[in-house]
């Protein structure tokens, strides 16, 4: 690297400045990363002051601060006093939200080790590549999955299999209603087999009759391995210490502050608990406060959904884009009592503007976007809360965090100008579990590069333009899928809209759109004459093809990879 790049790193402190003018009043500009030895105290200092206060809700079914504490306790003895687990073993948890994650994650933590969170719709091909890449000696798994286990686990280093049903935590009446239901009538759990498997409730029961002894973590151990979504190859696992989650926690409760009331947060906790937004934002955020998680199960129900949100007088709600656009579609959305909701927040993937417009007229509360990667804990960047937001935009670093605009040749630029997103943070990952090469791929001088292209504007908020690996080359210029996703998604006739780069003989390659459609009577020609209205010639598709559904990943986020994997597919 060059001098040149050099200066520029040690001209951060001014490039600082354009986003401090911005700094909501309040906020605190550094946070302690410190604060808790580990994920462990935090958990314990909650209990203790909210020990009575529900804790997680799921089916009408809650499970209060003191009874977590107790059932966490359970799980853990048994990890590490009958299983004879040691700190820094790994440890998956393959389940969607239901009142066992919470147990099994905060048991595991307590016993030291290592939790491997799995995406519950793997292939049995992914699920074998996560566990191997990870080391993973034990799971506990939703009984509906563990058929695609048994096709895999011969061929990794899983010893321990502990399966539980959706009901195992409910009452008894209730539970074995549920399960059988599950079961047997909507047959959702396909026959397996894994000689050996210890069922949830067993687990608890014989973790019941010894002591947990918490070995010694500090806040430098690994506390998560959370692997990537894989988008451009093979997941990798981030290694997310205590410290890196600890501080992401309080730098989200630094940048919400008094937004929070102790005690009295209901948060809907419609993205799953194994992805990082939900755990760090949804769980540990709110578990701080001593606030309630409404934990939805299978957001795509919509009419459940709707029904659940209509029980609780929430006041904090997250999603991705895709979910506040279906929400907001429901017939009977506008039933709903928004009079308690005081935050709503867009992350996950970009929050497109007529979804953030269309959210604030019909709920009253304003979807603030924020930023960040698996990578990072998540959180990098977010919109103020004291209504100083900027629409379009993933808002300003939160405390302790430096971000910069990048070049190609790791030159800072200038405001206005665009390149790839750099941070720095207590919250950025380690590195790549066991990935050294990846690793130094993604560093540069302690810099983490997000792979992500963006701007700061001149009021220091950073706006997000896209994926540096999904541009679409037209005639030699750029052109950035979510800037012509975020125009089709503004025409009233429009549901979703995901856009690629398709091979052109003439200029390299060509945009193509895909469009579900709100309204039968849109036409490909109305989506391409209306993105000549608002959109320079070469960012306009030249193909618009209709879908009934987009392909998503676990959190609502359209997948362009396997849309371009479609395309080519039926071009044989």
């Amino acid at each position: 690297m060059s001098n040149e790049v050099n200066s520029a790193t040690n001209n951060v402190e001014e490039i600082a400045k354009t986003w401090l003018k911005s700094y909501p009043k309040g906020v605190p500009q550094e946070i302690d990363p410190d604060k808790y030895k580990n994920i462990a105290q935090l958990f314990d200092e909650s209990v203790k002051q909210y020990a009575s206060n529900q804790a997680f809700v799921h089916m009408d079914v809650a499970l209060t601060y003191a009874e977590l504490d107790k059932l966490t306790d359970d799980f853990g003895a048994y990890l590490s006093n009958v299983v004879g687990l040691k700190k820094g073993d790994r440890i998956a948890i393959q389940m969607p939200n239901m009142l066992q994650f919470p147990v099994a994650m905060f048991g595991a933590i307590k016993a030291g080790l290592v939790v491997v969170n799995v995406n519950p719709l793997y292939t049995p091909s992914e699920m074998k590549h996560q566990f191997n890449d990870s080391g993973a000696v034990a799971i506990v798994i939703l009984a509906n999955f563990a058929s695609n286990l048994q096709q895999v686990i011969k061929d990794t280093k899983i010893k321990t299999v502990i399966t539980t049903e959706i009901g195992d935590l409910f009452p008894f009446l209730k539970k074995h209603i549920v399960n059988f239901v599950v079961r047997s009538v909507k047959k959702m759990v396909p026959a397996y087999s894994l000689p050996g498997e210890i069922k949830f409730n067993t687990a608890l029961k014989e973790g019941a009759k010894h002591k947990l002894v918490r070995p010694e973590v500090v806040n430098t151990d690994v506390a998560f391995l959370q692997y990537t979504g894989g988008t451009t190859g093979l997941s990798k696992g981030a290694t997310l210490s205590h410290r890196n989650i600890i501080a992401n926690m309080e730098q989200i409760f630094a940048w919400v502050g008094s937004a929070f009331i102790p005690g009295k947060e209901i948060i809907i906790t419609a993205l799953p608990l194994y992805h990082i937004f939900a755990l760090t934002v949804n769980c540990l955020a709110i578990f701080k406060v001593g606030g309630k998680n409404v934990l939805i199960t299978n957001p795509r129900d919509m009419p459940a959904f709707m029904k659940d949100l209509k029980k609780y007088p929430f006041t904090v709600f997250t999603g991705v884009n895709t979910l506040f656009n279906g929400l907001m579609n429901q017939p009977d959305f506008k039933e709903i009592d928004f009079s308690s909701l005081r935050m709503s927040l867009g992350g996950g993937m970009a929050v497109q503007d007529a979804v953030a417009v269309r959210w604030r007229e019909l709920t009253g509360s304003s979807l603030l976007e924020a930023y960040g990667l698996s990578e990072t804990s998540p959180g990098l960047t977010a919109n103020p809360v004291d209504g100083n937001h900027k629409l379009g935009f993933i808002g300003l670093p939160i405390p302790s965090t430096q971000v910069v605009i990048a070049d190609d040749a790791g030159n800072f630029v200038p405001t206005g100008e665009r390149g790839e997103i750099w941070a720095k943070g207590p919250q950025v990952m380690s590195g790549y579990w066991n990935k050294k090469e990846e690793t130094d791929n993604v560093f540069h001088n302690g810099w983490f590069k997000t792979g992500d292209i963006g701007v700061m504007d001149e009021d220091g908020f950073f706006k997000i333009v896209d994926r540096k690996k999904e541009m679409v080359l037209v005639s030699g210029f750029n052109v950035f899928p979510s800037e012509v996703e975020n125009v089709i998604a503004s025409h009233p006739k429009v549901l979703e809209v995901g856009v690629i780069g398709v091979p052109d003989d003439k200029s390299t390659e060509a945009v193509k759109a895909f469009v579900v459609k709100k309204d039968d009577s849109l036409t490909a020609e109305e989506v391409i004459a209306y993105c000549k209205e608002n959109l320079t010639a070469y960012k306009c598709p030249k193909y618009v093809a209709f879908k009934d559904e987009l392909p998503k990943s676990n959190v609502g986020k359209i997948l362009r990879r396997v849309l371009k994997e479609e395309d080519e597919a039926a071009k044989g």
